[in-house]
């Protein structure tokens, strides 16, 4: 890694009961993603605020939000997001036909309606940074108001969890 992920005193003991409690709960010991992000100890509570509203405190279903992340880190090529949702997926409901779905080309009867329009759409906002008209409408057809700008949101911050993780290096986590 470029930055090694810290240790109780680099993060703090409070960030570190939470990347603790977290890997309890991921069936993993302490996410290298928390203890990286939490040598920038403020950063990453303000972080863990945000993520945490959209993530599993979010208005999609909780199967829609992994798919859409499982399908962020296919396309961003992010191996530790991958990994890491895989574990959690699962527990969302995912079968293993679905999380191999989600890593190849949408194609039509693979999802329900309500599922395609949303993996359409993290497809386009991945491309384009946008989506056209087409594209939204299908996701108004399915989506309320705030379920479709929390998937803007949820699309744009695994994208950017992908950068952060493979521009750092950061090691996948260890199952227990």
């Amino acid at each position: 890694p470029r930055i090694a992920p810290g240790g109780r005193s680099e993060v703090g003991w409070l960030n570190w009961t939470i990347a603790r409690v977290s890997g309890r709960v991921a069936g993993t010991g302490p996410p290298n993603l928390f203890l990286t992000l939490g040598r920038h100890r403020g950063l990453f509570r303000g972080w863990l605020r945000f993520a945490g509203k959209l993530m599993p405190g979010g208005k999609l279903q909780r199967r829609e939000s992994e798919l859409v992340i499982l399908r962020v880190a296919h396309l961003c090529g992010s191996e530790y997001e991958f990994a890491h949702h895989v574990r959690l997926g699962r527990r969302a409901g995912l079968r293993d036909m679905d999380i191999e779905n989600v890593t190849r080309q949408l194609v039509d009867g693979a999802w329900i309606p309500r599922e395609a329009a949303i993996l359409a759409a993290v497809d386009q906002l991945h491309a384009d940074r946008n989506l056209d008209e087409e594209a939204w409408a299908a996701l108004e057809a399915h989506l309320d108001e705030q379920e479709r700008i929390e998937l803007l949101m949820l699309a744009g911050h695994y994208e950017m969890l992908a950068t952060f993780l493979r521009t750092l290096r950061v090691a996948q986590d260890e199952s227990v």
